[in-house]
């Protein structure tokens, strides 16, 4: 393979495509189908035939918008429609050519205009599993690119100037990483894709495997050329069947296209894959628990040095990414590192993908330049907090992440700003809350968390944050004492400070940043037996001690 003929395989789809007047692309990501969305699909291609137009119906990934699914969106026009059922078809396939129809057209161009799509490039546009399609959007270009043209090296120090940092939540320069992996020696080496996404109300990872996998491919493949590896893991969850469906076709296409195995575009370099699925432990996701899962053991983390990238996957240099890292290595080697560094702020550099969720009107799946203001994504990309409430915290990071309050909301999204105001960046996951929520009840709830996702291996994760949920259920009950409060406190800085991973180390955060933010909440469940927002049913509680 090389660029002449991914080039004709691109000519090719162009043609086929250019004999139809218009491109009518279904959402079949998770959120969508959950709605039918092949059901969508199937009266669309009958609507097709029956009104004879020249249409071509083709499924696509997550269009992004998840609280508007199913969606559809017909080109050259660009209309997007919404909540489309199966006896809407009829009318969708009427409007070809003429006007949209009205009370189906979805008309949040804010939503769409202030994103910045890099990751999501093809989102909407492309089959995920028909490599020709993404062939024919640059797809294995950048691959090509470098086993023909640059050395290991050039690679590297693209992605050095760059400035990606890692997408999985601990924000490391994926240049640095990369070179180190490179520089270890050995005559074996792995490269691992962490797609163990765990965090509640995250998906990022899940969609871009299911919309999109043969970037993540392609990254991979890129990565192996420049660390000097051969083999290489997808670690994703069990629960995401449809990603794992794609994933798997799109290996075996990308196996007969001669874009992975052996002597990969008629050169040296021999890469193959292979799929891992984790069996939900959310500990996994830390990179030595993620390891010792692959090797067919108990995935409990271990200290560190020495750290994957000497001596990983059955003790060879190991490089792990996260989907996302991994997904926007493409576009950056066909572009240039230049062109990414110039997207996003001072230290974060290019775009980030978020999981919206909460109480927010427009829930989905969110794109943005690094450095864009948190009010920008609430107020103008996720339509604000609906049914006339009003914001009180959006919480990052997952788990892990803080809860970050109203007057924070114009602090620039990036790695080092949201540590300084308590909470981090994380995967992407973004819960924001209004004051229906009670802090104390949602600090509990992300405890609760991490002390059943726990490995148990280290005493301060492993009773420290089932103290603290003790603790809070007291404050959550009414009958906690300022003492409680005090005790609560030190746990936080003793886990904090001697947890074995991560997983520990950040578990406290939830709760630092609502009694940093919201301490006036857990001093009225605490002094005035009272929830201000009047979820914890503390009466009960109280006078049954009475």
């Amino acid at each position: 393979m090389n660029i002449e003929e991914l080039e004709q395989i691109a000519e090719s789809v162009r043609a086929e495509n250019a004999r139809f007047d218009h491109e009518i692309n279904i959402c079949m990501g998770t959120g969508c189908l959950s709605q039918h969305s092949n059901l969508v699909k199937d009266a669309l291609t009958e609507q097709v035939a029956a009104q004879g137009k020249s249409a071509m119906v083709r499924r696509t990934g997550c269009m992004g918008l998840c609280a508007a699914g199913p969606l559809v969106l017909v080109d050259p026009e660009e209309t997007l429609y919404q909540h489309v059922h199966p006896h809407n078809a009829a009318a969708v396939i009427a409007s070809l050519g003429n006007e949209p129809v009205k009370e189906l057209q979805c008309n949040l161009r804010d939503h769409f205009d202030q994103q910045v799509h890099i990751v999501l490039e093809n989102s909407g546009h492309i089959d995920p599993e028909r490599i020709d399609d993404y062939i024919a959007h640059d797809g294995y270009r950048a691959l090509v690119k470098a086993l023909t043209e640059m050395t290991p090296n050039d690679v590297i120090q693209q992605i050095v100037e760059s400035g990606l940092r890692g997408r999985g939540g601990g924000g490391y320069p994926t240049g640095l990483k990369w070179g180190t992996v490179a520089k270890a020696g050995g005559d074996l080496k792995y490269v691992i894709c962490n797609g163990d996404e765990g965090d509640p109300g995250a998906f990022m990872d899940r969609s871009v495997l299911e919309s999109d996998p043969q970037r993540v491919l392609e990254g991979m493949a890129i990565a192996a050329y420049a660390v000097g590896a051969s083999k290489g893991f997808v670690y994703v969850r069990a629960e995401y069947p449809l990603a794992v469906a794609r994933l798997s076709a799109c290996l075996r296409d990308a196996r007969r296209r001669g874009l992975l195995g052996n002597n990969i575009c008629n050169t040296p370099f021999n890469f193959e894959v292979e799929i891992r699925l984790g069996a939900g432990a959310f500990v996994c996701g830390e990179e030595t628990a993620l390891i010792a899962s692959i090797e067919g053991r108990r995935g409990t983390p271990k200290p560190r040095p020495p750290y994957p990238a000497v001596s990983g996957l059955w003790g060879k240099p190991t490089l792990i990414n996260n989907v996302e890292t991994f997904a926007n290595i493409a576009p950056i080697l066909r572009n240039g590192g230049k062109w990414f560094a110039g997207i996003g702020s001072e230290r974060s550099k290019g775009t980030k993908v978020f999981a919206l969720t909460g109480k927010i009107k427009n829930t989905g799946l969110v794109e943005v330049p690094m450095g864009i203001k948190l009010r920008e994504i609430i107020e103008v990309i996720g339509g604000g907090v609906p049914d006339g409430h009003t914001f009180k915290a959006v919480q990052t990071g997952g788990p892990s992440g803080g809860c970050i309050p109203a007057e924070m909301l114009d602090i620039g999204v990036s790695y080092d700003a949201l540590l300084t105001i308590g909470s981090i960046m994380g995967s992407g996951g973004m819960i924001v809350m209004d004051d229906t929520s009670c802090m104390v009840n949602v600090a509990r709830f992300f405890i609760e968390f991490c002390m059943t996702e726990s490995c148990g291996k280290c005493i301060p994760c492993r009773a420290g944050t089932a103290q603290m949920y003790t603790l809070l259920t007291r404050i959550c009950e009414g009958t906690a004492t300022m003492d409680d409060l005090s005790l609560l406190e030190d746990l936080c800085s003793t886990v904090k400070e001697a947890s074995l991973c991560g997983l520990g180390q950040t578990a406290p955060n939830p709760v630092l940043s609502t009694l940093k933010y919201f301490r006036n909440e857990y001093m009225e469940h605490i002094e005035h037996k009272r929830c201000p927002a009047g979820v914890c049913n503390m009466k009960a509680h109280v006078e049954a001690l009475a």
